[in-house]
């Protein structure tokens, strides 16, 4: 490289500096200002977290862009911008289910930027009580998986307690085979927790036939069981390989490709409508001919579409089910009070669990805590 070329870079590489000050000097006055709003909403009451404002902003962004700056990239660093505001007007707690690296860590970074209070729980159960007392504001918990289906203890956990639906979040699931070596021929034992291991069962069959298989209680205590053991491997997180400083014997070895969990945030005030929202409701039919059919007909009529029927067991009731509904729309929408009016009449219970934004399918799995 000669002198002229040398200059130019220098030249080049100063303007950046310049550049970096300018953005330093507009985030801290973004701040100042999202202090003040901070300090306003108090006096109103009002909590911090506004997704609708939130989806707002992002969605402006993208359109002054207009596509020049990777579109991917500005989703990222508005939102931890929109983090570190919002957790200066307030701090906030997050519990989920821990410990650190599990896919529901990954999934509350995702949502909330990494400016929370992060708090891992040892069972989602237990998100759940600590959502109810207040002794966190908000809390994370998977509820469906594309491959395996529903979550039992949540879909238990928004029977049992007083919590509201606040958001979503999807996360596209990426396993790993993870080891201290990376080589194949050094492993003697494969861990990971159930979900993983059922997710990978072909993967595992046709190239791990010979190596037992041991269930534990999260695809980070596998990755630290392997950070002990040379002789063990486990499926986790590329993030759970780079913070256990584990090497990679194989990449995406799930059986299925666009393997999603579906999150939700759990917490005790919903959002206002965005605009495309979705309503959770928790119901039980009258014990008669029909009732289901009574209950999807006037909703269909409403042109109200129903996204998701899951039946779940009345505890101490056999026999008699309570069902899980999500539908489009916001419970301040007048088309869904009038649908959820209608139905009413034909549940011998119906509870509103909350409305919030439609969570966005991640377009790829790249990792939200890299």
């Amino acid at each position: 490289m000669d002198d002229s070329q040398h200059k130019e870079l220098k030249r080049l590489r100063q303007r950046i500096d310049e550049i970096d000050v300018e953005l330093v000097g507009l985030l801290q006055e973004r701040l100042k200002v999202a202090e003040e709003i901070g300090r306003t909403k108090a006096e109103f009451s009002q909590q911090p977290l506004d997704l609708s404002r939130e989806r707002e902003v992002i969605q402006h962004i993208l359109k002054q862009n207009a596509k020049k700056f990777p579109p991917g990239g500005l989703r990222i660093i508005f939102g931890e911008i929109i983090s570190a505001c919002r957790n200066a007007q307030r701090p906030a707690r997050v519990g989920y289910l821990g410990p650190e690296t599990t896919f529901s860590h990954m999934a509350a970074a995702r949502f909330f930027g990494h400016a929370p209070e992060f708090i891992p729980m040892e069972n989602i159960t237990e998100v759940f009580e600590e959502v109810e007392r207040g002794r966190t504001d908000y809390g994370v918990v998977p509820i469906e998986n594309s491959v395996e289906g529903t979550v039992a203890l949540a879909m238990d956990g928004l029977c049992d307690f007083k919590v509201k639906v606040c958001g979503e979040v999807y996360l596209p699931i990426v396993h790993d085979l993870i080891s201290q070596s990376g080589r194949t021929d050094k492993i003697r034992r494969i861990l990971s927790h159930p979900q993983p291991l059922a997710q990978c069962r072909r993967w595992l069959q046709h190239n791990m036939r010979a190596i037992p298989t041991e269930a534990v209680v999260s695809t980070a205590q596998a990755a630290r069981w392997a950070a002990v053991d040379s002789s063990v491997a486990a499926i986790a997180s590329p993030l759970a390989a780079r913070t256990y400083n584990l090497q990679t014997v194989d990449r995406h070895i799930e059986d299925f490709a666009g393997n999603t969990t579906r999150f939700l945030v759990l917490g005790n005030e919903c959002p206002k409508p965005s605009g495309k929202d979705k309503t959770s409701l928790l119901l039980s039919l009258e014990d008669r001919p029909g009732s289901l059919f009574k209950l999807l007909e006037p909703l269909a009529k409403l042109r109200i579409n129903l996204t998701k029927i899951q039946s779940r067991p009345i505890k101490n009731e056999p026999w008699r089910y309570l069902f899980y509904v999500d539908i489009e729309g916001h419970i301040e929408d007048p088309n869904v009070q009038k649908g959820i009016k209608v139905i009413r009449k034909g549940c011998a219970f119906l509870e509103w669990l909350g409305s919030y934004p439609m969570g966005e399918m991640a377009a790829s799995a790249a990792n939200p805590l890299s």
